[in-house]
């Protein structure tokens, strides 16, 4: 018997964290409302909630326009939409992230191009951008992982020098700022997601903002099935889809941004004292904190594991952690070239193929080191959630990650289920649920 739980040892934790989403009697009380009204969907548009939740959360950005809409998905295929993006335009994108940054793209029969991220924050390397651009290029796709952000101000050079938009991918940044501007209102439109994990949550639903309102009318038009836009001073028109957000999910939101800044300030406390604690630890390291960040959005918690360090793999620390009953994930995000939900067949997307002498392979004609190391080596999410409760919480934490570290010898060669869950892909994931339950 070992001192690990999974090597028959006594467990940091049995007791659960705190659950996540968050509610009380407020949002009760706001879908109570909406469900007597009986006025439930998303039209007329933009409807009362989601107007309402729509311009407070983009004023919290210091965007001059919001738009509620069904998910953070279609919020960058909107974006990218009313950025002017058409079928062959080229998009630069980190590699690291989720498929659905990348998906849009393809979507709207674009081309996106990969680009590796920073070893320091896991965001789009600004200095590998401009060697990416072609005659193609009609955008940057930069996304702020993990509470960081990418280098805004040399992306937003890059882009202007070549007269590029820019399309911010803020799933993980509610309420971050870059040099006091809000995230999503720094480039040329921004967007959001309010899906289960995110720090925001109506369960799905998305949102873009923008401070140009031309960008803002070809947003509405494309949300609203190709309607005109309320103002309609630039009349644009061409088709569009049903991609408006419910008052339901709305009038939750508008109560979640409403208890957000308190939740910030008790995540950031015990993320600021988690690391404390585990500062100099060796074999353990912490993403860089620009200070041009000058509010964090404090998303899933990333910090770096040094498998040749403690000579067991990073699925054996995970699989120890979470035994030990810290909740914890390595293959959150794989480079998007690689992973199972991006099958970038070129006979489905015809701009892959368009004027080349050979049709774009997307899934082997990239090798992004940074973001293969990160993905498959080094990277450790933890959630946001476990740092809503107290210090004694953020201790078990700290104490179990320092328990595996220093007994890690124990896990060299160790064959458990905890292990081999974490060697899994969230596309295989769903496979092994339904075979558990």
């Amino acid at each position: 018997m070992g001192k690990l739980a999974i090597t028959g040892g006594e467990p940091v934790r049995r007791k659960p964290f705190p659950r996540w989403p968050v509610y009380t009697r407020e949002e009760s009380r706001a879908i109570q409302k909406v469900l007597a009204s009986r006025n439930w969907g998303g039209y007329p548009f933009p409807n009362q909630c989601a107007s309402s939740f729509a311009q407070k959360f983009a004023s919290f950005h210091g965007a001059k326009y919001g738009l509620a809409v069904a998910n953070g998905t279609v919020a960058i295929e909107i974006a990218l939409q009313a950025a002017g993006i058409r079928p062959g335009d080229e998009v630069i994108v980190p590699a690291y992230t989720w498929e659905g940054s990348v998906g849009p793209i393809m979507l709207l029969n674009a081309v996106p191009v990969f680009v590796d991220v920073d070893p320091d924050t896991y965001c789009l390397d600004a200095k590998l951008v401009e060697k990416a651009i072609t005659a193609k290029t009609r955008a940057i796709l930069p996304v702020h992982l993990a509470m960081r952000f990418a280098d805004m101000d040399e992306i937003v050079r890059i882009a202007r020098a070549h007269d590029l938009r820019v399309v911010e991918d803020c799933a993980h940044a509610h309420g971050g700022k870059w040099r006091n501007k809000g995230a999503g209102a720094i480039g040329d439109l921004g967007s959001f997601s309010f899906q289960s994990s995110k720090l925001m949550t109506a369960g799905e639903g998305g949102a873009v903002v923008t401070s140009r309102l031309e960008f803002y009318e070809r947003a509405q038009t494309y949300t609203n099935c190709g309607r005109a836009s309320q103002t309609d001073k630039f009349r644009h028109r061409f088709i569009g889809h049903n991609y408006r957000m419910t008052e339901f999910q709305a009038a939750i939101l508008e109560v979640q941004l409403k208890r957000y800044p308190r939740q910030s300030k008790v995540r950031l406390a015990n993320m600021d004292y988690f690391e404390k604690r585990l500062r100099g630890t060796p074999g353990i390291e912490f993403l860089k904190r620009d200070p041009r960040q000058t509010r964090v959005a404090p998303y899933q918690y990333v910090f770096k594991y040094r498998a040749e360090h403690f000579g067991a793999s990073r699925s054996s620390f995970l699989g120890a952690l979470e035994v030990e009953g810290i909740p914890c994930d390595g293959l959150f995000y794989e480079p998007v070239y690689k992973s199972p939900l991006f099958p970038a067949d070129p006979a489905a997307f015809p701009a892959l193929s368009w004027g080349r002498p050979e049709p774009l392979e997307l899934k082997s004609m990239y090798h992004c080191p940074v973001s293969e190391r990160a993905a498959y080596q080094e990277a450790v999410w933890l959630p946001h959630h476990i740092f809503l409760g107290t210090r004694k919480d953020v201790d078990d934490i700290s104490d179990a990650i320092l328990k595996v570290c220093e007994n890690s010898a124990e896990l060299r060669g160790l064959n458990h289920p905890a292990i081999a869950r974490k060697t899994m892909s969230r596309a295989e994931r769903p496979r092994i649920e339904k075979r558990q339950y």
